[in-house]
């Protein structure tokens, strides 16, 4: 049967018409509805925010709420009368018309989800579209920058054995591909942070969720806050004013390890890390051997052209300590002091730590002993004191060592004395060997007042030697001052290869001591010498007083440790020198007995555990130059053409027409014997320093 088509007056009847009272079924219905669809809603909003770490897209926020308004006009809605109570408003036409049909429902229904569905299948392949973009705005940015990849990749035009060499360590590759992945991070933080701000006006309505924030608050940029002492390079002194340089030995090798470290990155070092002497002190010398050890040294000076200034010349002086045997090595009383904060939490840092104490154990007595001290947020005794044959409980107490807290360093230094005190063996070797990036920050930690108390226990004859490890927080400062006033040695670990050289390959030399308060002074001739400076030792300089002041402190040299010193010198009459002669100096009188002499070496030294010191003196003779073809002279100029490319690194305003070109040309030349591929391994730092100049 047709029905009449409803007119206008129908409409107004129905208008006039009390709604009907609430069907509570029906409410019931509705809302189960409702609720199904705001609860698909809603768990689909839920994986959307755990799958994502980027900020929700500003349209695609745009779209839910669309949908969400549309299921809102479907509900039914409370409002307040006239009376403020609440009471369930009446379905609108539309609502009762909506409702009555069930086919349209489900349709819709079907429809909501199959919306939400293309909303988080879009919402995914926007967040994919900004991270492909990220990448390729990384890749794009470190192709520019030339970010090495693997560090320890040689360059094309290397020889096949500097290629070999340049591979020191599975470890170090490690290490290196780790720093890549943390700058990368850093990059990508960084430009997620440029993007926010980019769209920061489009999502006022939107704020970023707050993981996102919590996500890169959690991953800083690396702090970058090595610490070195600003150094002054040696100038030129006039032979007539200055006629006597004093100066501390100094066997240290740490500047040169990490001026590699720097190379290996693509970086030039910083001026102040670059010591020239210990960069020219890194490499072994076939220096003639002294036979006693009553008389620990021999000194040997040769004289040669100066390849950086034409009309000058430079004073080469090698100084070689005697070599213990096996059975004058003393037994050792060790502690080790590590660092297990949390700036060690690193593969550079930590665990090689490990690795290179593991490796120190084999080359010591069964009978030695060893302790460990750590310190992070506070000190503490992890091993008292074990003879090294029961080497696997000591691996075990390395092995399960973790970093994490703040950084007592100076609290573990005293309780790591107060271990070899306890242990002390009066008629052997009493040494603490501290390993840590030098980050001290807790406690009472200025450098003089650690210098002090380092000092007092020298006296007490133990002796504290340090080695560093990291970079980006590393206190050569520091560790300078504690290993310089603890009669021991400085070395910067950064490779396992460097571990094996320092604590394998030269543990004799750094753990026993030949000589102690090792000065030397060379006074110039001022009829044959008109102008001097000393490449290097600029930390170790004395006064001309202290070298006879037998309580002046001085370097420690150790078994069959090399020491080398090169002086460029003006001679009298050469139209090279700097400084104006002055106008009124009175003439020298020409003494005829030291008329061959250049200078007058002198070598002042105390035996260990003696307290008053002994003089060896040498004559630097004008026509001293050894043949140029034998070994000893390919030592020679080996040693000059480090002493060269340090001042290159350091910006010398002495390096005259020095370029790298020809440090490479003078080292490959007298690279010798190279049993450990360490000279060919410095050619090519001398490569890599010229490509990042």
């Amino acid at each position: 049967m047709n029905k009449k088509p409803m007119n206008e007056d129908d409409l107004q009847k129905l208008l006039q018409q009390q709604p009907p009272a609430p069907d509570a079924d029906a409410k019931a219905r509705h809302m189960a509805v409702a609720m199904a669809a705001f609860n698909a809603q809603h768990t689909n909003e839920q994986n959307i925010a755990q799958d994502t770490i980027h900020n929700i897209n500003h349209n695609s926020e745009k779209k839910t709420n669309i949908l969400q308004g549309f299921l809102q006009r479907l509900r039914l809605t409370r409002d307040t009368n006239h009376h403020g109570k609440n009471t369930m408003r009446a379905p609108t036409f539309e609502q009762r018309a909506f409702w009555q049909k069930p086919a349209l429902i489900s349709g819709i229904a079907a429809s909501s989800l199959a919306v939400l569905a293309g909303l988080t299948f879009m919402q995914h392949l926007m967040i994919n579209s900004d991270e492909q973009e990220l990448a390729a705005r990384i890749a794009q940015e470190s192709h520019t920058k030339n970010v090495p990849l693997n560090v320890q990749q040689p360059s094309a035009d290397l020889t096949l054995e500097e290629s070999v060499v340049s591979a020191n360590s599975d470890l170090a590759k490690k290490q290196a591909v780790a720093e890549h992945e943390q700058l990368a991070r850093s990059k990508m933080v960084a430009v997620q942070s440029q993007a926010m701000m980019e769209q920061q006006p489009m999502a006022l309505s939107a704020p970023a969720p707050a993981y996102a924030a919590a996500d890169m608050m959690s991953q800083p940029a690396p702090e970058f806050r090595d610490r070195f002492s600003d150094v002054n390079e040696n100038g030129v002194l006039a032979v007539k004013n200055n006629p006597v340089s004093t100066f501390s030995i100094d066997v240290d090798t740490a500047s040169y390890s990490f001026v590699r470290r720097m190379l290996n990155n693509g970086q030039l070092p910083e001026k102040d890390a670059v010591r020239s002497e210990e960069l020219i002190n890194y490499f072994d010398y076939a220096y003639p051997l002294p036979t006693s050890k009553k008389t620990p040294f021999t000194t040997t000076v040769s004289l040669v052209d100066s390849p950086w200034t034409k009309g000058n010349k430079l004073i080469h002086i090698g100084i070689q300590g005697y070599q213990l045997t096996a059975s004058e090595i003393p037994q050792s009383n060790l502690v080790f002091l590590l660092d297990v904060s949390g700036s060690m939490d690193e593969p550079s840092k930590l665990p090689l730590v490990k690795q290179s104490m593991g490796l120190l154990l084999d080359t010591l007595k069964p009978d030695d002993t060893i302790a460990i001290v750590v310190y992070a947020g506070a000190a503490g005794t992890v091993l008292e004191p074990t003879k090294v044959k029961e080497k696997q409980k000591i691996l075990a107490a390395l092995t399960n060592l973790q970093a994490g807290g703040s950084t007592a360093g100076a609290e573990g230094i005293a309780l790591a004395y107060q271990l070899a005190e306890a242990n002390f063996n009066k008629n052997g070797v009493n040494r603490i060997i501290l390993a840590t990036d030098g980050d001290f920050n807790v406690g009472q930690t200025g450098d003089e007042a650690l210098q002090d108390f380092v000092e007092r226990k020298r006296e007490q004859g133990i002796y504290l030697s340090v080695l560093g490890f990291g970079q980006g927080n590393y206190q050569d400062a520091l560790m300078q001052t504690l290993a310089q006033n603890g009669n021991g040695t400085a070395a910067y670990i950064d490779t396992l290869s460097e571990a094996q050289k320092v604590l394998v390959t030269e543990a004799t030399s750094n753990l026993f001591p030949i000589a102690q308060d090792v000065k030397i002074q060379v006074e110039f001739n001022p009829n044959t010498v008109k102008e001097y400076r000393l490449i290097g030792y600029e930390t170790r300089a004395l006064k001309q007083e202290d070298f006879n002041n037998d309580k002046v402190d001085a370097g420690e040299v150790g078994a069959g440790q090399r020491v080398t010193a090169i002086y460029e010198i003006t001679p009298a009459g050469a139209q090279s020198g700097l400084l104006e002669e002055s106008r009124y100096q009175q003439e020298t009188k020409v003494d005829t007995k030291t008329s061959s002499e250049y200078a007058f070496l002198r070598l002042r030294y105390k035996l260990p555990g003696e307290t008053q010191s002994q003089l060896l003196e040498t004559a630097i003779e004008k026509n001293v130059l050894p043949d140029v073809n034998t070994t000893y002279q390919q030592e020679v100029n080996f040693s000059i053409a480090v002493a060269g490319f340090a001042q290159l690194l350091r910006g010398s305003n002495y390096a005259g027409d020095f370029t790298y070109d020809k440090v490479i040309e003078l080292a490959q030349a007298n690279k010798g014997k190279d049993e450990y591929g360490y000279r060919t391994e410095f050619v090519q730092l001398v490569r890599k320093a010229k490509i990042a100049q």
